[in-house]
């Protein structure tokens, strides 16, 4: 008997040198390496490494850290990127975007919001919006958020089914909610045909990995309290987030008090319709009170400078909210009031906005500004868990920079150059989900001038419709 217990004891600890070797070779097994460039982490204790790496395995990061720890792990890469002189990011979060809109980019400037609204974008999505149309600009819009870093998106407009195909086929992560409102849209003529859609939208893309279904009820002034109500019900039944606009403009603060007798917020706090599920737009006009129910009920908030100053909606007060530990990230809008998708320009105006309202030029730092496009983003739209930041288990979103250009020629610091001096042309590469969607410039998952011819022809069709 003892002799058995001997002989089984060694079969169980001699482990032939090959197998040892296999064993090794797993352990340290990664798909993407990215080497040589400065991390900027933006996790809780903001650490930079200066000669970092990335370790990426499948859809996650394994390891980040200094090229000393680097050397010791003996990482074994399928693939790896030399990123030395280059800067290496979580992606940015775009909290806000109508991302079709891209193809009405320039149809009206210089108006006033409601004007707008009501004279032009409404018209001209009734004469325009088709589910071809959704899919063609959502390809541009895709494209442009590829070349400047983009990795998430909060989007909210119609046939957003068809924008999340095209999301999933092109690589990005998406928070996509299906809008609904109070009149007839594009695609669903009735209430209960938009409920009855969004329902089965959020269903279909339950539990997938890039995309989160949402239901987004375009505003208290153009939704009913019965028909919010019923909102927030089949979002609770569903588990599915709500994306809507909030106190965006006077005309909307005038509206509600004709209306409701309250203000915006303060109406959605009194229908119990605030929670954790809420990502709400804009939200310029709020006072302390509204400010702190946002923040006690954990609502996120997109605030969108360009947007708001490009359409004189109003100075959200940003610092009152970062102060009170509002969950808060950064948004473009729609191209159609912004003109672009580039959260490089958002984060400038961000930073430099509040400043200026403010007279006072350490509101709004640059490192709390960047972190307002990555961590807080996440935090925004409540995936701070799995994005937003470069660190050991979370989704593998990440872009590289390159400092190499005059405006970014020499380098003291680098929160101050990415949010002052970094351009949407200076990310070279963008990885979402362990996933290399952008490789020195150039889309490896879409066809970009197929993408913009489509996209000029769209322009032929949108002009016509606007004639008298």
């Amino acid at each position: 008997m003892k002799k058995l217990l001997s002989v089984l004891v060694l079969l169980s600890v001699v482990v032939p040198a090959s197998a040892q070797r296999d064993a090794v070779s797993t352990a340290n097994g990664i798909d993407l390496l990215i080497t040589g460039g400065a991390v900027v982490t933006m996790d809780g204790e903001r650490r930079i490494f200066d000669n970092g790496f990335v370790a990426i395995r499948g859809e996650r990061i394994v390891e980040v850290g200094n090229a000393a720890q680097l050397k010791a792990k003996g990482y074994r890469a399928k693939q790896t990127i030399d990123a030395r002189g280059k800067v290496i990011l979580p992606g940015l979060i775009n909290t806000h975007t109508h991302i079709p809109m891209v193809l009405f980019r320039g149809i009206a400037d210089d108006l006033n919001l409601q004007d707008w609204l009501t004279k032009y974008i409404f018209p001209a999505e009734a004469k325009n919006v088709t589910r071809e149309f959704v899919v063609a600009g959502t390809r541009l819009g895709l494209a442009e958020m590829i070349r400047g870093g983009t990795t998430t998106y909060a989007d909210m407009y119609y046939f957003e089914d068809a924008i999340a195909e095209e999301t999933k086929k092109a690589g990005l992560r998406g928070v996509l909610g299906e809008t609904v409102i109070d009149f007839p849209v594009p695609d669903n003529k009735t209430w209960a045909e938009a409920m009855s859609y969004a329902e089965k939208f959020i269903q279909r893309w339950k539990g997938d990995s890039l995309i989160t279904a949402a239901i987004a009820p375009h505003a208290p002034y153009t939704v009913n309290t019965e028909h919010l109500n019923e909102v927030r019900a089949l979002a609770e039944k569903l588990d599915a987030p709500i994306i809507i606009h909030l106190a965006e403009a006077p005309t909307e603060t005038e509206f509600m008090a004709k209306t409701y007798n309250s203000r915006p917020a303060t109406y959605l706090e009194k229908i119990n319709f605030l929670s954790p599920r809420v990502l709400a737009a804009h939200v310029v006009h709020v006072n302390d009170e509204e400010i702190a129910t946002l923040k006690r009920r954990e609502v996120g908030v997109a605030h969108c400078p360009q947007s708001n100053m490009k359409l004189a909606s109003g100075t959200s007060p940003v610092p009152a909210m970062l102060k009170a530990g509002v969950r808060i990230g950064l948004g473009t809008d729609g191209a159609a009031s912004n003109h672009d998708l580039s959260m490089w320009e958002e984060i400038d105006s961000a930073a430099k906005l509040h400043k200026l309202i403010a007279n006072d030029p350490t509101v709004v730092p640059a490192a709390q500004a960047l972190e307002m496009a990555t961590i807080g983003g996440a935090r925004a739209i409540h995936q701070e868990k799995e994005i937003g930041s470069i660190e050991k288990g979370k989704r593998a979103d990440v872009i590289i920079v390159d400092l190499n250009a005059p405006h970014l020629t020499p380098v003291y610091n680098f929160y101050s150059h990415l949010v002052y001096a970094a351009k949407a042309s200076d990310v070279s590469d963008t990885i979402v989900n362990g996933r290399v969607l952008m490789r020195n410039r150039r889309l490896l998952t879409m066809d970009e001038d197929a993408v913009k011819a489509s996209a000029r022809e769209y322009q032929k069709r949108v002009s016509q419709s606007l004639k008298p």
